[in-house]
């Protein structure tokens, strides 16, 4: 939905497992084949897939100020899960925090938070606040007050609202 460009880093991941769902025509991407292996997810992933798809929809609405879209597992408790670990490169001494299992989408999400979190950008990513929309989006404005994924269709859609709201 948005024309944004993807989030940096680590935060592409998030920003993709919130955005499988398009709430206002309730399309789901993990509902196919092709959109499980985007991701990383089986079948049998299916449920915790999207329980930490909503959980992560919660925080980035409170990112930018809203409350939860609905009740869900608080993400903390989702991420308490996820095997992670401190990898140093021999040749430069960088370390990353990379996930302790091959693949499993949990520890690539815990992964991301936590860089995303030293590196100051966790903030940054945020859902759209319109109701039929709650799309993650990164919020690259200089004061980071952002609001909305498109300025073009939901913002232009909540200003319309407030507008017609006045002339009753």
């Amino acid at each position: 939905m948005s024309e944004r460009s993807p989030a940096p880093g680590g935060l592409a991941l998030v920003e993709a497992l919130v955005n499988t769902l398009d709430i206002e025509s309730g399309a789901d991407a993990l509902d196919t084949p092709a959109g499980r292996a985007r991701l990383g997810v089986t079948e049998a992933g299916l449920p915790p897939a999207r329980a930490l798809r909503e959980s992560l929809r919660a925080t980035l609405l409170a990112h930018a100020g809203h409350p939860p879209h609905r009740e869900v597992t608080p993400l903390g408790e989702l991420l308490a899960g996820a095997p992670l670990y401190v990898a140093v490169d021999p040749a430069d001494g960088a370390a990353a925090l990379v996930p302790g299992d091959a693949a499993p989408l949990l520890s690539r999400i815990a992964a991301a938070v936590a860089t995303a979190l030293v590196e100051g950008t966790w903030t940054r990513l945020k859902a759209c606040e319109d109701d039929t929309c709650h799309w993650a989006y990164y919020d690259r404005s200089p004061a980071g007050r952002g609001r909305w994924c498109s300025m073009q269709v939901c913002g232009a859609r909540a200003k319309m609202r407030r507008y017609r709201a006045k002339d009753k």
